[in-house]
């Protein structure tokens, strides 16, 4: 389960135990659970973005990757 984080906080890596402020927002769905539009977020920091991202796409879940607004990804 997520805790919601305040406005001025940092968003934070979803994967167990990383405390590292995320980039990326990997969205994704379970077809068996969701209807084809609903999206639930994982948060990423750029060492686990690959591996959430490998995590949920060997299942069939992951549906788009994208920068979060604000994160040094976006910058170029």
């Amino acid at each position: 389960m997520t805790v919601p984080t305040p406005a001025d906080e940092a968003p934070i890596c979803s994967a167990r135990g990383c405390r590292a402020s995320a980039v990326w927002a990997l969205r994704w769905n379970n077809p068996r659970l969701h209807t084809p539009e609903r999206r639930k977020t994982w948060l990423a920091c750029p060492e686990h973005r690959t591996s959430l991202g490998d995590f949920l796409d060997a299942r069939g879940f992951l549906r788009e990757v994208s920068a979060l607004p604000g994160s040094h990804t976006l910058e170029a």
